[in-house]
């Protein structure tokens, strides 16, 4: 296994990031212990409260001018983690970050990578790495040689991607 940025070191990424950050997601569940409580109150149906409406972790990279965009790429149906994260990306919309879904029941899109990455001012790619149930176990920094392919990643899932308010509408 590469060396692995876990942790705060992680989280400073978020904080550091000039000007833009792009994630590609692809599981269809990932076990995040913070969340855990959260997801129980959704699949209950109980009230998410106000960082619902307006994601606070996203707000506070747009309010500094940064761009944050994100394409998720799942298959319907969606699994109970899959709709409690979709239902909080009108939150994380409001808070402004961009997000679109690809939904490879509906659509066969080839050319993107069977795993997650987030992509830092053009210049920095991460690789995620996940334990087999979901688990973050970190991001690797991928040598220089690779962001022109991660790049064009980005790129093919931006111009293949529904945007998500299109995609809930006619999935909800």
């Amino acid at each position: 296994m590469p060396d692995l940025l876990t942790g705060e070191a992680f989280g400073q990424l978020f904080e550091t990031f000039e000007q833009t950050a792009f994630r590609l997601e692809t599981l269809d569940e990932y076990d995040v212990e913070e969340e855990r409580e959260e997801i129980a109150q959704f699949l209950a149906g109980e009230d998410m409260g106000p960082a619902w409406a307006d994601n606070p972790w996203i707000r506070a990279m747009t309010d500094k001018g940064k761009q944050v965009t994100r394409v998720h790429v799942l298959r319907s149906p969606l699994t109970d983690y899959l709709r409690y994260e979709l239902a909080a990306y009108p939150g994380n919309i409001t808070a402004g970050e961009s997000i679109g879904i690809i939904d490879r029941a509906e659509r066969d899109v080839s050319g993107l990578p069977d795993h997650d990455f987030w992509l830092f001012d053009d210049r920095y790619v991460y690789r995620m790495h996940y334990t087999a149930k979901g688990a973050f176990v970190g991001g690797e920094l991928l040598p220089a040689d690779r962001l022109s392919q991660y790049q064009a990643y980005r790129d093919r899932a931006l111009a293949e991607a529904v945007l998500f308010a299109a995609y809930w509408e006619q999935h909800h």
